[in-house]
């Protein structure tokens, strides 16, 4: 399998990650002193889970490059390439449907290879203009962003993974 036929794991970092929920005090052991509190919230246990996936894995964040400052380390994965987003669409076309601001830009990026997409604010806007923009597989999968990504999450992907045909 070549790189450019290689499947895309598109991340996001707030909710998927970083998430909201939880009791006050829930992730310390996780806080690196001096850093973005944040931080405290990322479970440095997904780094290991991610890195073994076999696929490219892409930061689709609007944390943009700082996610290799800050996330990347945390979580000991090398430098990811990043889907530079626009800030929001503005078409009030993409606002009728529903369609997430990040959506186009990552069918784009894709062209055509097989991609999972991992956020909190995917919706069936989303899921409609991707099935019909994009030529190739993909798996748009929604987190709880009160709850973050989880071990049952990677069965998923694995068996994603494992199932889709490439050329």
């Amino acid at each position: 399998m070549s790189a450019t036929d290689r499947p895309i794991l598109f991340l996001d970092i707030d909710g998927p990650l970083i998430p909201f929920g939880g009791p006050a005090g829930k992730y310390p052991h996780h806080s690196p002193s001096g850093t973005n509190p944040l931080l405290a919230r990322l479970d440095p246990g997904l780094g290991p889970l991610l890195a073994v996936l076999p696929c490219d894995l892409v930061w689709a964040t609007t944390w943009l490059h700082e996610a290799n400052r800050s996330i990347g380390p945390a979580l000991r994965l090398p430098p990811l390439a990043v889907v530079d987003t626009p800030d929001e669409s503005g078409d009030p076309i993409d606002e009728w449907f529903g369609l997430h601001w990040k959506t186009r830009a990552l069918v784009a990026y894709a062209s055509g290879r097989p991609f999972i997409w991992v956020d909190d604010e995917i919706g069936a806007g989303d899921r409609e203009w991707v099935t019909a923009n994009h030529p190739g597989r993909a798996l748009l999968h929604r987190v709880d962003a009160h709850i973050g990504l989880r071990p049952d999450d990677f069965t998923v992907f694995t068996d994603w993974f494992r199932n889709i045909r490439l050329p």
